[in-house]
């Protein structure tokens, strides 16, 4: 039995557990903050259950813009203690806890003015190099318009005077946040995710538990808790309406992203770039790029937030005022759009909403945890969890996931180093072997072991090249993954990676995924079904004018979860 894999036996298992233990802590929401509490209380010994009412990270947390970052334009706010927090988090991330996930990306920032620019810039990002502490990347780089147009030939001549060069990092938000999952899992923690909390478990006026509804099975589960934690992002709010009271308030911001093919843009470097409001970044991402975001008042579906036309419109317009030869609507393969949880109240503009987080006791036994950014997730976590740990009948030991790596963390860097050879051993490319790396890590030789008992599934997957069909079922047996939509939107990126937004993959690999979660063929119909109607519908919102009329093309498709909403 292998403790570390999301199985759906680990999943009969843990619904058993939830029926008859009284836990420690009970974590609704199974996005980077959840995921992230759950491993946090599971490494110091406390018993959890994590709840989440689709997939992981299906929210938020597989919708940003996948940066692990101190947030340099949060430095002219003055917030300095903030950037100083994320930018020691991106050292960790970067070292200890998820090399194999998190990497060095670097982004050229055009300078349109002589001079003053160069200098006020230049002072922001030499407090950006330093504020982390030790030195994790290359400090930046002062470069000439002709340097920088070397660098990026797509740039259009007239659109910089010179520029300067700084080193970031990126991450698949998906994955990490199923990786973190899955670690609390392997120290002990329940995972149950397509469980939705309808309603709250009371003694008096304190909160013990909720009620929860298994949306795979269609029964109800009564969780109790000795603690429970509201880390539901923007859903927030409707998890404290259920206590009657609530002491913190989520405002939601949308924000898309659009991916386009690698070759539309010639450039060895990302980009940062002004807009009037905040700034627009380009982001290399595998084959692909990935341009965003807006950041606009959202108040209707938080489901399934829907790009606009107006939306696509924005972010073309914005980099079209620096790029040779435009981009248009023929170009974008992918379109992402998601909410940001900003606490509220501080400012009317959203881009001016705080990125800190809050910690708040709701009411007896249950405490709610909002805002913050993904970068400092597992401060966040520690925060939670302190805050628990004080009305918890027990010693605590404190936070140890500063030095706790995720699965796949150890020994990747020998296997890195032995790639080569790896790929000889089983009759791989060398290049296919690292894109298995960098998305599993040390935990790529449960992959190839799949793919020596079964070497078929070394066949790479329709319509979807960069990606093997072992990896759809090592999804369902390891991964947690329950249905087509989480194959290939969060486990893989497919669904924003081809233009026909997954639709010839799903075909190919539900036959692979009912193999392991026991699909009859009426149910691989419904699946691929359900997954069409969902593209149809996101396709079709894409080409409205305006929020209010996306929302209700995207609403044209159901959850493919029994009972889920939009």
């Amino acid at each position: 039995m292998d403790d570390t894999a999301l199985s759906p036996d680990r999943r009969r298992r843990d619904l058993t557990r939830v029926r008859e233990e009284v836990f420690d802590l009970v974590v609704v929401g199974g996005g980077v903050t959840g995921a992230g509490i759950a491993l946090d209380a599971a490494t110091r010994g406390l018993t959890v259950a994590l709840l989440e009412q689709r997939d992981l990270a299906a929210g938020t947390s597989s919708r940003s813009s996948k940066l692990i970052h101190g947030g340099l334009r949060y430095l002219e706010q003055f917030n300095f203690s903030l950037v100083q927090e994320a930018l020691r988090e991106r050292g960790l991330l970067l070292n200890d806890l998820a090399p194999h996930l998190v990497r060095p990306v670097s982004f050229l920032y055009p300078l349109r003015h002589r001079v003053w620019e160069r200098a006020y810039v230049t002072a922001g990002v030499t407090l950006y190099d330093t504020l982390g502490g030790a030195r994790q990347l290359p400090r930046h780089q002062q470069l000439s318009r002709r340097a920088a147009m070397r660098l990026v030939p797509s740039l259009r001549s007239d659109a910089l005077t010179g520029a300067i060069r700084y080193w970031d990092a990126q991450v698949d938000d998906a994955r990490h946040t199923m990786e973190l999952a899955r670690t609390a899992a392997s120290y002990g923690a329940s995972v149950l995710t397509s469980t939705r909390v309808t309603d709250l478990l009371r003694e008096g006026e304190r909160v013990v538990g909720v009620v929860a509804r298994d949306q795979e099975g269609g029964t109800d589960l009564h969780v109790r808790g000795r603690q429970v934690v509201n880390a539901t992002g923007v859903w927030a709010d409707g998890i404290q309406e259920m206590a009657g009271r609530g002491r913190i308030r989520v405002r939601a911001s949308k924000g898309i992203h659009l991916v386009v093919p690698r070759d539309r843009i010639h450039a060895d470097t990302g980009m940062i770039l002004r807009t009037e409001t905040s700034v627009l970044f380009v982001i290399p991402w595998g084959r692909h790029w990935l341009l965003g975001t807006t950041d606009t008042d959202w108040n209707l579906d938080l489901a399934h937030p829907a790009a606009s036309a107006s939306d696509i419109q924005y972010l073309l317009d914005r980099v079209n005022g620096v790029l040779r030869t435009p981009l248009t609507h023929a170009d974008v393969e992918g379109v992402q759009a998601g909410l940001r949880p900003l606490l509220s109240g501080e400012s009317e503009a959203t881009s001016q909403l705080s990125r800190e987080h809050a910690v708040a006791q709701t009411v007896a036994g249950m405490i709610t945890i909002a805002g913050g950014k993904y970068t400092t997730y597992r401060v966040m976590a520690k925060d939670a969890v302190d805050a628990a740990a004080r009305s918890l009948n027990q010693r605590v030991p404190a936070c140890v996931t500063d030095r706790t790596p995720l699965l796949g963390a150890h020994g990747w860097h020998a296997l890195w180093n032995r790639r080569e050879r790896l790929a000889a051993e089983v009759g791989l490319h060398p290049s296919r072997i690292e894109h298995l790396l960098r998305r599993y890590g040390s935990m790529v030789t449960q992959l190839l072991d799949l793919l020596a008992d079964r070497p078929e599934l070394g066949a790479r997957i329709a319509g979807a090249e960069d990606y093997l069909q072992v990896e759809a079922v090592y999804a369902a047996s390891h991964e947690g993954a329950l249905h087509l939509d989480d194959l290939l939107t969060r486990r893989t990126r497919i669904s924003i990676e081809t233009f026909d937004r997954g639709l010839a993959a799903a075909r190919d690999v539900a036959p692979l995924m009912g193999e392991v979660l026991d699909w009859d063929d009426d149910d691989i119909a419904r699946e691929i079904e359900h997954y069409e109607a969902r593209v149809a519908a996101e396709m079709e919102s894409q080409q409205m004018p305006d929020d209010r009329t996306a929302d209700a093309a995207r609403m044209g498709a159901r959850d493919v979860r029994v009972g889920g909403a939009g």
